[in-house]
């Protein structure tokens, strides 16, 4: 398998936001807005917004430009993260692909100046093991809490990130593991390569601003919308459903952000090439990474004769300019956000939570906080 990518003027672009050179910034914006106020966002980004900014997102979920998830089986999607555990066993290792986009988005925390006494790594077996532990070498300092939605899931991870007996920090600083949010707040919250096999992507967005202090940030990454270009080719071109979901724009999750009470957030996106020397291996690598989960996918087993036709079609992903090799494209989506101070809506009965009072007379200097 060889690798090549695209797009990595992306980071530039969110290298720029964070040091404030906002001016330089231009975007990269997708067509096919669902209406007037979504195409007038969509012109704005292309004259000159490199990052996704919150004073120009939709402020409305229900004028988002695709459904969310779009053409998503939730059924399936919750299937698929049961058996987590069993594709792990199978492979020993996380996805390839997963390693490889923590490895690039790690990059992205040299320019981020807050170092966080705590952190949370969210799904470590989905998101990548070898990046938690590139992580927990980054922040020798800091608290690492481990969540993962099912026990069997949490055992494998301890096994695999617990340090080993002679190993200071095992007892200085033990990672904590749990299937629940920490009870302290963290700084940093990472996850990697998640939200597009996520059934209720709003749902996991707000639990992650949860998890999170005020100033504290997310660093997640996710697969876009041209990802499989060449695959849907050619399973239109023989008259098949398509092979996956249709995976979300990278505005729309800016907005989903700033929905759950993010503010700051900023996107971009690069295109990574892989190559491959037979269909065998193509298979191979999109079964570790995970299933169709479309709900027009063909319902049924299928037979020795659908298989050959298959391999037939994926010959037509062969390139030239590859030496003939099989071709597929992954859309990587970065993001990034914070989570800012509380904010109250004015109402005739207003509920404010005991942690965002004692954050807001902390930031008013006037106001005694004994909390």
């Amino acid at each position: 398998m060889h690798v090549s990518h695209a797009g990595r003027a992306g980071q530039a672009l969110q290298i720029a936001h964070w040091l404030g050179s906002q001016d330089q910034l231009r975007s990269e914006a997708r067509p096919g807005a669902a209406d007037a106020d979504a195409e007038k966002n969509l012109k704005r980004r292309r004259k000159g917004m490199n990052s996704i900014y919150c004073d120009l997102l939709v402020k409305n979920s229900s004028q988002l430009s695709t459904p969310r998830p779009p053409t998503m089986d939730s059924t399936a999607a919750l299937r698929w993260a049961r058996r987590t555990l069993k594709a792990f066993e199978g492979l020993g290792h996380s996805p390839w692909l997963h390693e490889e986009v923590a490895k690039r988005m790690q990059e992205r925390l040299a320019f981020i100046k807050l170092q966080p006494l705590m952190w949370v790594a969210w799904e470590p077996l989905r998101s990548g093991l070898a990046g938690v532990r590139k992580i927990q070498a980054r922040y020798p300092q800091a608290q690492c809490h481990a969540v993962a939605t099912q026990s069997s899931e949490l055992r494998l991870a301890q096994q695999a990130l617990r340090r080993p007996w002679w190993h200071l920090a095992r007892w200085v600083r033990p990672v904590l593991f749990s299937e629940q949010l920490p009870k302290e707040p963290a700084q940093m919250l990472w996850a990697n390569m998640l939200l597009h096999q996520s059934a209720d992507p709003e749902a996991l967005i707000a639990q992650w601003h949860r998890a999170l202090a005020v100033d504290g940030f997310v660093m997640f990454s996710c697969l876009g919308p041209d990802t499989l270009r060449e695959l849907r080719s050619a399973y239109e071109s023989v008259g098949w459903a398509a092979p996956a979901h249709e995976f979300t724009d990278m505005h729309d999750w800016g907005d989903m952000l700033v929905q759950a009470g993010f503010a700051e957030p900023v996107m971009d996106m690069e295109r990574i090439t892989l190559t491959y020397e037979s269909p065998e291996r193509l298979l191979n690598e999109l079964r570790e990474l995970g299933r169709n989960l479309s709900v027009h996918r063909r319902h049924g087993l299928r037979g020795q004769r659908w298989l050959a036709q298959l391999k037939t079609a994926l010959a037509t992903l062969a390139q030239p300019d590859h030496q003939g090799r099989l071709v597929l494209t992954f859309e990587i989506i970065y993001g990034h956000a914070l989570k800012p101070q509380p904010r109250v809506k004015l109402q005739a009965v207003s509920e404010i939570g005991l942690d965002d009072m004692r954050a807001m007379l902390r930031q008013n200097p006037k106001i005694e906080c004994k909390a």
